[in-house]
């Protein structure tokens, strides 16, 4: 006949599987903590001039990059935000009809070389000492024009979706395989507004 075991067995394997649990909740908060400490994009400015020019927006972006996605930044890969604009006329009829489109892509590297930051807006280039620097080129504009004042239609109603986000699909391919569903390289922000007083 088998002997019980002694109780103190018992409570041993059981802080044994506790520890477990804890050793994997470490884990899980490790993975997702600096997601979680990165503060979300936010929209500290949005708005839209609809003239005989056209349509312009001003915009700028407020936020902090995870510590993930900052340390890349320092290792010298090059980062890529992409603000996009979609103009649309509402139709009750049916979906809405998109009438214009802007984007634009800004690039980001770090130089360790002359430890200054580059950043690059279709062809042209500009270099900054700080890193502060560097993002308030990015994160905001000033009269960008969007759309042209003929493609919004007299007595109809319009508006604007807009949004900001770090384009992970442009950074190196190995890097993309390993962010996986990382929620710290989620950094985005949206905003949709109407357009007022659209020319008759």
């Amino acid at each position: 006949m088998r002997s019980a075991a002694p109780k103190h067995f018992f409570r041993q394997r059981s802080k044994q599987k506790a520890l477990s649990w804890a050793r994997v909740l470490v884990w899980w908060l490790a993975w997702i903590l600096p997601g979680v400490c990165a503060a979300d994009p936010k929209l500290t400015q949005f708005n839209l001039r609809n003239g005989s020019e056209g349509v312009f927006v001003n915009y700028a972006v407020g936020g902090e990059l995870s510590p993930s996605v900052d340390e890349a930044l320092q290792k010298a890969i090059a980062l890529y935000f992409v603000v996009e604009t979609q103009l649309f006329r509402e139709r009750w009829y049916w979906r809405d009809r998109r009438v214009a489109h802007a984007s634009r892509v800004w690039r980001i590297v770090f130089q360790p070389l002359t430890a200054t930051y580059r950043v690059t807006l279709g062809s042209l280039s500009q270099n900054y000492t700080s890193r502060d620097e560097a993002f308030a080129a990015i994160n905001r504009a000033s009269n960008w024009k969007i759309a042209e004042a003929g493609q919004l239609e007299p007595d109809s109603t319009h508006y604007v979706e807009f949004s900001y986000r770090l384009d992970t699909s442009l950074l190196p391919r190995p890097l993309q395989i390993g962010l996986g569903t990382r929620a710290e390289w989620d950094y985005a922000v949206q905003h949709s507004q109407r357009i007022e007083g659209a020319a008759p």
